[in-house]
């Protein structure tokens, strides 16, 4: 800190938190850690030995032993006997380790990590989904297949059907992969498990092609959270028909505008406020370099107008989807 860094980042360094290190340091000079050496009074409600032994005693009665907590004391007050509280039924259960997973029914389960992948370049990692576009008719949709560069967010393939289809998907991809030129390169897809998703005949097509299946976790929904983003901002542009397309040659002519429009126009917060087909080409360097002269150029004009430095226009080298904690905080040191 005395070097200039944080406090926060210099606490994380340490390993320590920043109460933890306001703490050490009241009164002008570092102490130690007092709390593990003092001496707290037994709570005045505590249990005593015997009345744990009858808590352990009762729930190891046979007519108790397949019961948990939860019934075994409603029981025991119909008979009019009280022994102690659930929590602590449950409690003195935990400290016996008797306080197991019981019956046929699977037990509960740690969830599991979220996919996560890293793209450094274009055409490395690509998302997709599908979304419902409404008709003027109720309960009647068309359906958006769209295909998601996670590096540069530029939309690299969609198309509109009338139904959800494994083979439109397939079509869809493999025209988009030949487009991009990147057949047999390193490329994952990620989605959702949705049925075309997971369907045998786009299985066999990515596997003809090179590419790497990725699918989020059973009933998470912001597993794919790039294409859920790029659904709601098409979903709530002005232009939007609030109430429904005509026609399917309406909805793909609305979409091939919309789609116009965030690739070539949109300037993404994402990027750096540059467009998807920019950064896709490689052209967001030279025109975030540029902007970083205008903004040094403005603070020489007026510096009494700039109590720190300039906005900070460097370019993001990688993105992932779904990151872990440690990215982020590695991404939050990097950063400052």
């Amino acid at each position: 800190m005395a070097e200039g860094a944080r406090q926060r980042l210099a606490c994380d360094e340490a390993g320590i938190s920043e109460r933890t290190y306001q703490r050490w340091k009241r009164g002008g000079d570092v102490h130690s850690d007092q709390r593990p050496y003092a001496v707290r009074p037994e709570p005045a409600n505590k249990l005593a030995e015997h009345e744990r032994e009858r808590i352990l005693a009762t729930c190891n009665e046979p007519e108790h032993a397949s019961l948990p907590p939860g019934q075994i004391v409603p029981k025991l007050a119909d008979q009019g006997i009280y022994v102690a509280s659930e929590a602590s039924f449950y409690r003195v259960l935990h400290d016996a380790e008797q306080l197991h997973h019981r019956g046929r029914a699977r037990g509960p389960q740690s969830p599991a990590p979220a996919p996560t992948h890293t793209a450094h370049e274009p055409n490395e990692v690509w998302s997709w989904d599908i979304t419902y576009l409404p008709s003027l008719t109720r309960g009647w949709f068309y359906y958006l297949y769209l295909l998601e560069d996670v590096f540069s967010r530029k939309a690299v393939g969609w198309e509109v059907h009338e139904c959800e289809s494994g083979a439109c998907a397939a079509a869809l991809i493999e025209r988009a992969v030949v487009r991009e030129r990147c057949v047999h390169r390193p490329l994952v897809l990620h989605s959702d498990n949705g049925a075309p998703m997971t369907s045998y005949t786009l299985s066999a097509k990515l596997s003809t092609l090179g590419v790497t299946r990725s699918h989020g976790r059973p009933g998470v929904s912001n597993d794919n959270a790039f294409s859920e983003s790029l659904f709601r901002t098409l979903k709530y542009r002005p232009q939007w028909p609030t109430k429904g397309f005509a026609s399917l040659d309406e909805a793909r002519a609305w979409v091939e505008a919309f789609i116009r429009w965030y690739n070539h126009q949109h300037r993404h917060s994402g990027i750096q406020y540059v467009t998807p087909a920019q950064r896709h080409a490689g052209d967001d360097e030279a025109v975030l370099e540029h902007r970083r002269q205008v903004y040094e150029q403005a603070r020489q004009a007026n510096p009494q107008r700039w109590s720190k430095g300039i906005r900070n226009w460097k370019r993001t080298d990688a993105v992932s989807l779904n990151p872990t904690r440690e990215a982020e905080n590695g991404k939050d040191k990097n950063a400052a």
